[in-house]
């Protein structure tokens, strides 16, 4: 079968694409025969060495996927081959077939499309992870999300919105801003051309923000921060605009608010029920069409440098896609 490798570490345009052997399932695990596999941020961090968990060399990066159980593994009972799936693996999803836990494995319907499904488990997976397990939001609360026309912050705002809270989309073109208002964003701002901690003051009546959503990090956390609200909810997603953020911590102080993390990779590790009772609700809003993949590209496997490369430059609009 045919699989995007990483044989060293470095940017995307260091993966080969070969024929290796066909995957064989261990206790607890599956082969999913992969449809389509979502392209996400993390993707160009573990092909440079710089994410939080390296697997062994040679591998496959891709942490969300949709297809077919191939095989299963000794102990896995709830699944069958033949069913249509989608799954959180962390990686080997830029393949024709995938390794993943079984426990982070959920059945989807027949008749749903494949692209979205492989759209689906990382970003909601994350956002709804953070907005309700993590942040604990409220409805009619004001939910901040920085980075909102990227993967997770496309999910962040339709989540926000489907909970009740009043979401301000932040971007940094006017472009992607239109396109947080298409998805359901009640108020936006420019961070490259507003001042973030003014505008969102501005659109609180001085109040700030009860949740802020942060996958960027950089200049911008510390700003989005000075800028919450007394007992408000900060959540630390990721670091896609570059460095790692120092925050002065007389701000939780003064302002009674808790930095959170978040991390889905640990939470469906430690947590596997609580992700896939998370996952029985994702799941009733997509099928309900409450919740929509938003696709901005889908690729081949032979173009999964194209697919990283457009993630990296902060280009993409909701979720690239390959499509094997």
């Amino acid at each position: 079968m045919k699989a995007v490798l990483c044989k060293s570490y470095g940017p995307p345009e260091n993966l080969v694409v070969e024929d290796i052997s066909e995957l064989k399932p261990g206790k607890g695990q599956v082969v999913i025969s992969v449809k389509a596999c979502g392209v996400n941020f993390p993707d160009t961090l573990i092909i440079e060495g710089k994410y939080q968990f390296q697997p062994d060399m040679p591998f496959s990066p891709g942490g969300e996927v949709a297809g077919v159980i191939k095989s299963i593994g000794e102990g896995v009972t709830h699944l069958k081959p033949g069913m249509p799936v989608m799954a959180g693996t962390g990686w080997g999803g830029f393949a024709e077939e995938v390794i993943g836990p079984a426990n982070n494995v959920v059945p989807i319907p027949a008749d749903w499309d494949m692209v979205h499904a492989a759209s689906s488990m990382m970003t909601y997976g994350t956002s709804y992870h953070a907005l309700v397990d993590r942040a604990r939001i409220k409805e009619g609360e004001t939910l901040v999300v920085l980075g909102a026309a990227g993967g997770v912050g496309t999910a962040a705002v339709q989540i926000g919105k489907l909970l009740g809270a009043r979401v301000i989309a932040a971007a940094s073109t006017d472009e992607k801003l239109d396109y947080c208002c298409s998805i359901g964003a009640d108020a936006v701002i420019n961070y490259n051309t507003e001042d973030l901690k003014a505008q969102i003051k501005a659109l609180t009546a001085g109040n700030g923000a009860d949740v802020i959503y942060d996958p960027i990090g950089d200049k911008y956390a510390e700003q989005a921060l000075r800028a919450i609200t007394w007992k408000g909810r900060y959540l630390v997603v990721g670091f896609a605009a570059g460095e790692i953020p120092k925050i002065p911590l007389n701000l939780t102080l003064l302002k009674g608010c808790q930095i959170v993390g978040v991390f889905w990779g640990g939470f469906y590790r430690n947590e596997p029920q609580a992700n896939m009772k998370n996952f029985m609700q994702i799941g009733k809003w997509l099928q309900s069409g409450e919740l929509k993949p938003q696709i901005y590209a889908t690729y081949p496997l032979e173009q999964a440098s194209d697919a990283l490369n457009d993630m990296k430059s902060r280009k993409i609009k909701g979720k690239v896609v390959l499509v094997p």
